[in-house]
């Protein structure tokens, strides 16, 4: 009942919508018509978010995601017998954002809240090494998932209350881009009302980046968890990027100075058959041209718990041919896993950890430019990482 009454709700209020904009009658004021066409706008930073979406959007480059909260980060250090300590976390990140080269294959870096205002053991801002790398600082701004009332055990995610002077205090710490992820769970429906909610708080949260300088990457993640064919991830893909976008435009949000996060569509984790890198290519690149404007600069797709050689091959498949989107990655554990275990925690291992992280992002990269081979891969690159029910 409650999903029909949402669906009649949503038919009642687009009829509406579309006689007070469209259908005025002879003689009355044009007034309220004007007020009602949809304005694309980004207040004074217009230009800026542009660019800064283009040079993210820059060809053989992609984002390194590392901004896991601090239980999530906790997680990664104890899997290497390390303390959830600050000055653990600061260094594994030094680590990662100090890595000499790192700008030539990577342009953005989505840093966590601690992150962003910390500095290395030497005193340099986190935020300066990777300016001088022409790596774009980000930020994640969403205050993570929490149960949706009157869903199908569902979730959305919060952050929106007090999210424009946060993204203000961010701009000018030195971020440029900010990150906000919500999921769609596909075997718990997913409910009209989940992905309603889904694609509203993207919205507002990408018109108040954007009215802050803040270029939003739009992430509505859709789940591995389940044993659904890979037909079913599309159309549930079509209809979660259809409702995105209706949003993003009732919000006045410019799609030039936007990115998006999106999920690959693969089958579901549990589902008895692979999809080979074509098969999820031909998927991906199929919803994406059905629901994608390609004033949109960037695609830049998760890893969701695919091994690190999976999310390198599906993307280097869908770069075969040219797309109107820089189609590349933004990838945290599908570049970080290998860094970490040759880490352990050691300083004279930082060096080989930085040499590792260079080889994923540079394999990355020549599948940004559709040349990767595989060759040569680690068969702890080839481990997959899909936890059922993974909580960040």
């Amino acid at each position: 009942m409650a999903c029909s009454s949402l669906v009649k709700l949503n038919a009642s209020s687009s009829q509406w919508i579309g006689q007070q904009s469209f259908n005025q009658r002879p003689g009355s004021s044009s007034r309220l018509a004007t007020r009602r066409v949809s304005f694309v706008r980004a207040g004074s930073y217009s230009e800026e978010l542009v660019q800064t979406a283009k040079s993210i959007a820059s060809p053989g480059r992609g984002i390194l995601a590392i901004d896991e909260s601090n239980a999530t980060c906790g997680k990664r250090l104890d899997s290497i017998g390390l303390d959830n300590t600050e000055s653990n976390r600061q260094a594994y990140r030094q680590l990662l954002l100090t890595t000499p080269g790192l700008g030539e294959y990577i342009s953005g870096a989505i840093l966590f809240e601690e992150t962003l205002y910390q500095s290395t053991t030497d005193g340099k801002k986190f935020v300066d090494c990777l300016r001088e790398q022409n790596i774009v600082p980000g930020i994640k701004v969403d205050k993570g998932l929490v149960p949706l009332p009157g869903s199908n055990n569902e979730s959305w995610c919060q952050g929106l209350d007090g999210l424009a002077s946060r993204s203000a205090e961010y701009y000018k710490q030195g971020a440029r881009f900010a990150k906000w992820r919500t999921v769609v769970s596909i075997p718990c429906g997913p409910s009209a009302l989940a992905v309603k909610e889904a694609a509203w708080g993207l919205a507002r949260y990408a018109a108040i980046s954007q009215d802050n300088g803040l270029v939003p990457i739009v992430e509505p993640e859709i789940l591995l968890d389940g044993d659904h064919p890979i037909e079913r991830t599309l159309e549930v893909a079509e209809k979660v990027w259809a409702e995105v976008f209706y949003y993003l435009a009732e919000n006045n949000v410019t799609f030039e100075g936007i990115l998006l996060k999106p999920s690959m569509v693969t089958p579901g984790a549990e589902h008895k058959e692979k999809a080979s890198p074509e098969t999820i290519a031909k998927y991906t690149l199929t919803m994406l041209k059905r629901r994608v404007p390609p004033a949109v600069p960037g695609v830049m797709f998760l890893s969701g718990g695919q091994s690190e050689v999976e999310a390198t091959l599906n993307l280097n498949a869908m770069n075969q041919s040219p797309n109107p989107w820089h189609v590349s990655f933004s990838y945290a554990r599908a570049l970080q896993n290998t860094v970490l275990k040759t880490w352990q925690g050691h300083p004279e291992n930082v060096e080989a950890a930085q040499k590792a992280l260079l080889v994923r992002a540079k394999a990355n990269s020549l599948a940004q430019l559709g040349s990767y081979s595989g060759e040569g891969e680690s068969d702890e690159a080839k481990k997959g990482m899909f936890v059922k029910g993974y909580t960040y």
